[in-house]
Protein backbone atom coordinates (compact mmCIF):
# COMPACT_ATOMS: atom_id res chain seq x y z
CA UNK A 1 0.00 0.00 0.00
CA UNK A 2 2.85 2.25 0.77
CA UNK A 3 3.52 2.62 -3.29
CA UNK A 4 -0.46 2.62 -4.55
CA UNK A 5 -0.19 6.38 -5.15
CA UNK A 6 3.21 5.66 -6.89
CA UNK A 7 1.69 2.83 -9.13
CA UNK A 8 -1.60 4.24 -10.29
CA UNK A 9 0.13 7.60 -11.72
CA UNK A 10 2.84 5.13 -13.41
CA UNK A 11 -0.32 3.13 -14.46
CA UNK A 12 -2.05 6.48 -15.81
CA UNK A 13 1.30 7.74 -17.09
CA UNK A 14 1.90 4.51 -19.25
CA UNK A 15 -2.06 5.13 -20.74
CA UNK A 16 -1.44 8.24 -21.69
CA UNK A 17 1.47 7.56 -23.85
CA UNK A 18 -0.17 4.63 -25.48
CA UNK A 19 -2.69 6.97 -26.43
CA UNK A 20 -0.35 9.55 -27.89
CA UNK A 21 1.85 6.62 -29.30
CA UNK A 22 1.63 5.55 -32.78
CA UNK A 23 -0.77 2.20 -32.27
CA UNK A 24 -3.05 4.84 -29.90
CA UNK A 25 -6.19 7.41 -30.31
CA UNK A 26 -6.00 9.61 -33.29
CA UNK A 27 -8.29 12.10 -31.91
CA UNK A 28 -5.56 12.20 -27.97
CA UNK A 29 -2.55 12.70 -30.58
CA UNK A 30 -3.93 15.07 -32.26
CA UNK A 31 -4.20 17.06 -28.95
CA UNK A 32 -1.99 20.39 -27.82
CA UNK A 33 -2.01 22.21 -24.70
CA UNK A 34 -3.86 24.58 -26.49
CA UNK A 35 -6.47 22.42 -27.13
CA UNK A 36 -6.86 21.16 -23.71
CA UNK A 37 -6.86 24.72 -22.07
CA UNK A 38 -10.39 25.00 -21.58
CA UNK A 39 -10.91 21.61 -20.59
CA UNK A 40 -8.54 22.24 -17.79
CA UNK A 41 -10.50 25.18 -16.39
CA UNK A 42 -13.84 23.46 -16.76
CA UNK A 43 -12.62 20.28 -14.80
CA UNK A 44 -11.28 22.48 -12.53
CA UNK A 45 -14.48 24.50 -11.90
CA UNK A 46 -15.90 20.79 -11.65
CA UNK A 47 -13.74 20.14 -9.28
CA UNK A 48 -14.54 23.01 -7.14
CA UNK A 49 -18.68 22.46 -7.21
CA UNK A 50 -18.25 18.82 -6.35
CA UNK A 51 -16.08 20.57 -3.37
CA UNK A 52 -18.82 22.57 -2.59
CA UNK A 53 -21.46 20.33 -2.78
CA UNK A 54 -19.67 17.92 -0.41
CA UNK A 55 -19.79 15.19 -3.32
CA UNK A 56 -17.26 13.11 -2.98
CA UNK A 57 -17.66 10.59 -5.27
CA UNK A 58 -18.02 12.69 -7.99
CA UNK A 59 -14.76 14.88 -6.56
CA UNK A 60 -13.02 11.57 -6.85
CA UNK A 61 -13.85 11.61 -10.26
CA UNK A 62 -12.67 15.33 -11.00
CA UNK A 63 -9.64 15.23 -9.37
CA UNK A 64 -8.98 12.22 -11.65
CA UNK A 65 -9.80 14.15 -14.79
CA UNK A 66 -7.76 17.08 -13.91
CA UNK A 67 -4.74 14.25 -13.10
CA UNK A 68 -5.38 13.06 -16.77
CA UNK A 69 -5.03 16.65 -17.98
CA UNK A 70 -1.91 17.90 -16.08
CA UNK A 71 -0.25 14.59 -16.92
CA UNK A 72 -0.95 14.54 -20.68
CA UNK A 73 -0.03 18.15 -21.19
CA UNK A 74 3.49 17.94 -19.46
CA UNK A 75 3.74 15.13 -21.42
CA UNK A 76 3.16 16.44 -24.62
CA UNK A 77 6.04 19.16 -23.62
CA UNK A 78 8.17 16.09 -22.69
CA UNK A 79 7.60 14.82 -26.07
CA UNK A 80 8.79 18.12 -28.30
CA UNK A 81 11.74 18.02 -25.47
CA UNK A 82 10.76 21.04 -23.43
CA UNK A 83 10.63 20.06 -20.27
CA UNK A 84 9.38 16.33 -18.40
CA UNK A 85 7.05 15.05 -16.57
CA UNK A 86 9.49 14.35 -14.41
CA UNK A 87 10.85 17.91 -14.56
CA UNK A 88 7.35 19.23 -13.48
CA UNK A 89 6.98 16.73 -10.37
CA UNK A 90 10.44 16.97 -9.26
CA UNK A 91 10.19 21.11 -9.29
CA UNK A 92 7.03 21.13 -7.72
CA UNK A 93 8.39 19.02 -4.98
CA UNK A 94 11.35 21.36 -4.68
CA UNK A 95 9.45 24.18 -4.36
CA UNK A 96 7.40 22.78 -1.49
CA UNK A 97 10.76 21.72 0.26
CA UNK A 98 12.26 25.14 -0.20
CA UNK A 99 9.48 27.39 0.80
CA UNK A 100 8.73 25.14 3.91
CA UNK A 101 12.05 25.43 5.80
CA UNK A 102 10.18 25.59 9.25
CA UNK A 103 9.59 21.74 8.06
CA UNK A 104 12.44 21.18 6.41
CA UNK A 105 14.97 23.17 7.62
CA UNK A 106 16.30 24.57 10.44
CA UNK A 107 14.08 27.71 10.55
CA UNK A 108 11.49 27.95 13.71
CA UNK A 109 8.09 27.16 12.65
CA UNK A 110 6.10 30.56 14.11
CA UNK A 111 2.78 31.66 13.99
CA UNK A 112 0.75 31.12 10.30
CA UNK A 113 1.14 34.68 9.51
CA UNK A 114 4.57 34.34 10.10
CA UNK A 115 5.18 31.74 7.51
CA UNK A 116 2.75 33.87 5.14
CA UNK A 117 5.69 36.20 5.20
CA UNK A 118 8.33 33.74 5.20
CA UNK A 119 6.78 32.17 1.86
CA UNK A 120 6.51 35.41 -0.07
CA UNK A 121 9.97 36.29 1.12
CA UNK A 122 11.42 32.98 -0.20
CA UNK A 123 9.25 33.81 -3.25
CA UNK A 124 11.17 36.89 -3.92
CA UNK A 125 14.77 35.67 -3.34
CA UNK A 126 14.03 33.04 -5.96
CA UNK A 127 13.41 35.44 -8.87
CA UNK A 128 17.14 36.38 -8.27
CA UNK A 129 17.90 38.51 -10.94
CA UNK A 130 18.41 41.55 -8.30
CA UNK A 131 15.99 44.00 -10.85
CA UNK A 132 12.90 45.34 -8.55
CA UNK A 133 10.21 44.11 -10.55
CA UNK A 134 6.80 45.04 -9.50
CA UNK A 135 4.17 43.03 -6.78
CA UNK A 136 1.96 42.35 -9.84
CA UNK A 137 4.16 40.29 -11.85
CA UNK A 138 3.51 36.80 -12.26
CA UNK A 139 -0.24 37.66 -12.29
CA UNK A 140 -1.47 35.79 -15.56
CA UNK A 141 -3.06 37.72 -18.43
CA UNK A 142 -5.26 34.15 -19.33
CA UNK A 143 -6.43 34.14 -15.61
CA UNK A 144 -10.48 34.48 -16.00
CA UNK A 145 -11.06 38.49 -15.55
CA UNK A 146 -12.64 37.92 -11.85
CA UNK A 147 -10.15 35.35 -10.93
CA UNK A 148 -7.54 38.39 -12.52
CA UNK A 149 -8.65 40.97 -10.81
CA UNK A 150 -8.88 39.37 -7.50
CA UNK A 151 -4.66 38.70 -7.66
CA UNK A 152 -4.40 42.09 -8.86
CA UNK A 153 -5.84 43.42 -5.97
CA UNK A 154 -4.35 41.07 -3.21
CA UNK A 155 -0.53 42.04 -4.15
CA UNK A 156 -1.42 45.65 -4.44
CA UNK A 157 -2.41 44.68 -0.86
CA UNK A 158 0.18 43.14 0.41
CA UNK A 159 2.58 46.21 -1.45
CA UNK A 160 0.49 48.81 1.13
CA UNK A 161 -1.83 49.79 -1.62
CA UNK A 162 -5.11 49.20 0.32
CA UNK A 163 -8.14 50.55 2.19
CA UNK A 164 -7.96 50.42 5.74
CA UNK A 165 -10.94 48.87 6.29
CA UNK A 166 -14.37 47.40 4.43
CA UNK A 167 -16.33 50.55 4.91
CA UNK A 168 -14.61 52.72 2.81
CA UNK A 169 -15.57 49.91 0.32
CA UNK A 170 -18.81 50.23 0.64
CA UNK A 171 -18.74 54.27 0.17
CA UNK A 172 -16.32 53.62 -3.03
CA UNK A 173 -19.57 51.05 -3.90
CA UNK A 174 -22.25 53.32 -3.57
CA UNK A 175 -19.94 55.92 -5.59
CA UNK A 176 -19.63 53.55 -8.39
CA UNK A 177 -23.22 52.47 -8.89
CA UNK A 178 -24.01 56.37 -9.12
CA UNK A 179 -21.52 56.95 -11.84
CA UNK A 180 -22.91 53.67 -13.92
CA UNK A 181 -26.35 55.22 -13.51
CA UNK A 182 -24.65 58.24 -14.91
CA UNK A 183 -23.11 56.40 -17.54
CA UNK A 184 -26.24 54.49 -18.87
CA UNK A 185 -28.14 57.68 -19.06
CA UNK A 186 -25.43 59.49 -21.39
CA UNK A 187 -26.16 55.90 -23.40
CA UNK A 188 -22.07 55.92 -24.07
CA UNK A 189 -21.51 52.02 -24.43
CA UNK A 190 -17.53 52.76 -24.23
CA UNK A 191 -18.29 55.09 -21.06
CA UNK A 192 -20.63 52.24 -19.71
CA UNK A 193 -17.92 49.90 -20.09
CA UNK A 194 -15.84 51.23 -18.26
CA UNK A 195 -17.87 52.41 -15.41
CA UNK A 196 -18.87 48.58 -15.15
CA UNK A 197 -15.61 47.64 -15.15
CA UNK A 198 -14.99 50.09 -12.27
CA UNK A 199 -18.27 48.54 -10.20
CA UNK A 200 -17.59 45.30 -10.87
CA UNK A 201 -13.49 45.78 -9.59
CA UNK A 202 -15.08 46.97 -6.82
CA UNK A 203 -17.33 44.66 -5.89
CA UNK A 204 -14.14 42.37 -5.70
CA UNK A 205 -12.32 44.48 -3.90
CA UNK A 206 -15.34 44.09 -0.86
CA UNK A 207 -15.07 40.21 -1.52
CA UNK A 208 -11.36 40.25 -0.53
CA UNK A 209 -12.60 42.13 2.98
CA UNK A 210 -15.52 39.90 3.68
CA UNK A 211 -13.04 36.75 3.09
CA UNK A 212 -15.37 35.70 0.21
CA UNK A 213 -13.88 34.57 -3.24
CA UNK A 214 -15.48 36.21 -5.31
CA UNK A 215 -15.73 33.39 -8.18
CA UNK A 216 -16.93 31.03 -6.18
CA UNK A 217 -19.34 33.14 -5.00
CA UNK A 218 -20.37 33.25 -8.90
CA UNK A 219 -20.27 29.89 -9.24
CA UNK A 220 -22.70 29.72 -6.44
CA UNK A 221 -24.87 32.34 -7.74
CA UNK A 222 -24.96 30.34 -11.35
CA UNK A 223 -25.54 27.34 -9.42
CA UNK A 224 -28.69 28.45 -7.73
CA UNK A 225 -30.14 30.65 -10.75
CA UNK A 226 -29.96 27.08 -12.60
CA UNK A 227 -31.54 25.49 -9.87
CA UNK A 228 -34.51 27.32 -9.60
CA UNK A 229 -34.64 28.19 -13.08
CA UNK A 230 -34.89 24.69 -13.87
CA UNK A 231 -37.48 24.03 -10.92
CA UNK A 232 -39.58 26.72 -12.34
CA UNK A 233 -39.61 25.24 -15.63
CA UNK A 234 -40.47 21.93 -14.19
CA UNK A 235 -43.35 23.28 -12.07
CA UNK A 236 -44.93 25.12 -15.26
CA UNK A 237 -44.36 21.91 -17.55
CA UNK A 238 -46.67 19.87 -14.35
CA UNK A 239 -49.48 22.06 -15.60
CA UNK A 240 -48.85 22.51 -19.42
CA UNK A 241 -47.37 25.47 -19.50
CA UNK A 242 -44.27 26.67 -21.23
CA UNK A 243 -42.12 29.47 -19.58
CA UNK A 244 -42.34 31.72 -22.57
CA UNK A 245 -46.33 31.71 -22.78
CA UNK A 246 -46.19 31.82 -18.40
CA UNK A 247 -44.88 35.56 -18.38
CA UNK A 248 -42.85 37.17 -15.52
CA UNK A 249 -45.38 37.94 -13.22
CA UNK A 250 -45.70 33.84 -12.86
CA UNK A 251 -42.52 32.69 -13.23
CA UNK A 252 -41.61 35.28 -10.26
CA UNK A 253 -44.28 33.73 -8.30
CA UNK A 254 -42.85 30.12 -8.17
CA UNK A 255 -39.15 31.68 -7.84
CA UNK A 256 -40.26 33.41 -4.82
CA UNK A 257 -42.48 30.44 -3.69
CA UNK A 258 -38.70 28.09 -4.44
CA UNK A 259 -36.96 31.25 -2.50
CA UNK A 260 -39.28 30.18 0.66
CA UNK A 261 -39.06 27.06 0.30
CA UNK A 262 -35.35 26.74 0.53
CA UNK A 263 -35.76 29.46 3.53
CA UNK A 264 -37.66 27.09 5.11
CA UNK A 265 -35.59 23.94 4.02
CA UNK A 266 -32.29 25.12 5.49
CA UNK A 267 -33.95 26.40 9.03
Amino acid sequence: MENAAGDSFERLFSIIRRLRGPDGCAWDREQTPATLRDGLVEEAWEAVSAIDAGDETNLREELGDLYLLVTMIAWMHEERSSFTVADVLEGIADKLVRRHPHVFGDAKPGSVPGILVQWDRIKRDERGDGNPRSELDGIPGSLPPLERSAAIQKRAAKAGFDWPAAEPVWDKLAEETRELREAAASGDTRRIEDELGDLLFTVVNLARFLKADPGLSLNRANSKFSRRFREIERRLAARGIAPAEAGLEAMDAVWNQLRGEERNASK
